[in-house]
């Protein structure tokens, strides 16, 4: 039992982050028109669904977006511990997505990708060498390397 349950999470990680698949709904989600399901990130009925932004993430997202933009958060594969962080601004909303605001900042995060991000935080960090965005206390990892961007997820 345990070994087809571990089978049916890895098909469904690899159906998530297939980069043929995830291209090509990406390029047709372009054309279609805005979808927006919006859920507040102090929504109580979301509860471990939900996407937490920290003051210094929403701060920063409000300094460098304009107009429609967001923050676009997915997990692909890859990275030194099989799943990366991605981050992108974007303007649009396909409808699979879910969108999270916080004092006017929003970060949407696709269905397959949240599955992989449910209940982190999404935190902006400033240091002498670099500055990003990055995923915080993610309950659906199990490690990460040093740098922050990659993890593998709980088995």
């Amino acid at each position: 039992m345990a070994a087809v349950r571990g089978l049916s999470l890895t098909a469904a990680a690899l159906r998530a982050v297939a980069p043929w698949a995830r291209g090509s709904r990406l390029l047709a989600a372009s054309r279609r028109p805005q979808a927006r399901r919006e859920a507040s990130s102090s929504s109580p009925e979301a509860g471990e669904e939900q996407i937490h932004l920290t003051a210094s993430c929403v701060q920063r997202l409000l300094e460098i977006t304009e107009g429609s933009e967001f923050l676009r958060l997915e997990v692909e594969g890859g990275g030194c511990s099989g799943f990366q962080y991605k981050f992108s601004l974007d303007t649009v909303i396909n409808p699979d997505d879910r969108v999270f605001e916080q004092g006017g900042a929003r970060v949407v995060v696709d269905s397959d990708s949240l599955a992989f991000v449910k209940g982190a935080q999404v935190d902006f960090s400033q240091e002498l060498i670099r500055s990003s965005f990055q995923v915080l206390n993610n309950p659906q990892a199990q490690q990460g390397c040093s740098c922050g961007s990659s993890f593998s997820i709980k088995l």
